[in-house]
């Protein structure tokens, strides 16, 4: 049987074209999915002069499974987010579903899986990084906590407590999950953004404080009550740490959640005799996906 779908990719020009892929067999441990959702990653920018197929936050229901499949089965309704398969054999994998997304032999969408992009009408996948939808959890908000949601979650488990004072800078497709994430973890979230108008919207989705910082050259102008613990940089472009520094507390650490291009650009006297830690993540692990997806509704 031969496997046809609709997609979407970059061009070299930058555009969005309609192109098609066809497979011809159906692996094992593969799943014929029909996609209904997907979610739009800020990345998808970075992405557009690739000539892959877009999108890495996507939903949609089971229509065949290979004979190996275990964990799902057809019409059951699934997501599933930038990593396609791991290699199940390194240090990373072996260790359990907590860090298997740093396995450096895992096929990922960009690298590996150029046709396998949510912005399609079908996709065919590995069973192991299949996450089946609750009942209660509609698809239009599933999608994003494919990639969004357990990016910003990682850092959050990994490091932040309930008591925490925890400041989150953006408050676009990561930052409007950080936000409400770590108020549910009962944080006192502070928010910045270049925005007044994201004041609102802040506040309603958890936000304690809000500050806007567009023509604020020293953000020690801004007035803030206290210092943060922990500042999740949820925007694009933060290469230049330094301008953060009167934000932190001592030993504050920031948790780095985006991908921008560049080096960073940091000052080691502050960073040594302050104390302070730069920390990146990357999206999420199987486990955190599961448990972003079954403990967010």
């Amino acid at each position: 049987m031969v496997y046809q779908g609709i997609t979407y990719r970059g061009s070299p020009s930058g555009k969005i074209v309609e192109s098609s892929f066809a497979r011809e067999s159906l692996e094992a441990d593969e799943v014929v999915i029909t996609v209904t959702h997907s979610g739009v990653c800020g990345s998808e920018l970075h992405l557009l002069r690739m000539g892959i197929v877009l999108g890495h936050e996507g939903i949609g229901i089971v229509q065949e499974i290979g004979s190996a499949c275990k964990r799902v089965k057809v019409g059951d309704r699934v997501g599933w987010g930038f990593n396609h398969t791991g290699c199940g054999y390194c240090d990373y994998c072996l260790s359990g579903p907590s860090e298997d997304q740093y396995c450096k032999n895992a096929k990922m969408f960009t690298l590996d899986s150029t046709d396998q992009g949510s912005f399609s009408t079908l996709s065919v996948r590995k069973e192991e990084w299949l996450f089946v939808i609750p009942d209660g959890l509609s698809s239009e908000y599933a999608a994003p906590l494919m990639c969004a949601g357990a990016t910003v979650f990682t850092p959050l488990i990994d490091y932040v407590k309930p008591i925490d004072r925890i400041g989150i800078v953006g408050i676009g497709g990561l930052g409007h999950l950080a936000i409400q994430f770590a108020a549910k973890m009962g944080c006192d979230v502070v928010v910045f953004s270049s925005s007044e108008s994201k004041r609102e919207e802040a506040l309603a989705l958890g936000a304690s404080e809000f500050y806007a910082t567009k023509g604020v050259t020293n953000l020690a102008d801004l007035g803030m009550k206290k210092p943060v613990k922990y500042l999740l940089l949820a925007n694009s472009g933060s290469t230049n740490l330094g301008i953060y520094y009167p934000l932190l507390d001592e030993h504050a650490k920031i948790l780095l959640t985006t991908y921008a291009t560049g080096d960073l650009v940091t000052s080691h006297p502050e960073m040594t005799f302050r104390g302070l830690s730069i920390i990146g993540t990357k999206i999420g692990s199987r486990y955190i996906v599961y448990v972003v997806v079954y403990r967010s509704f």
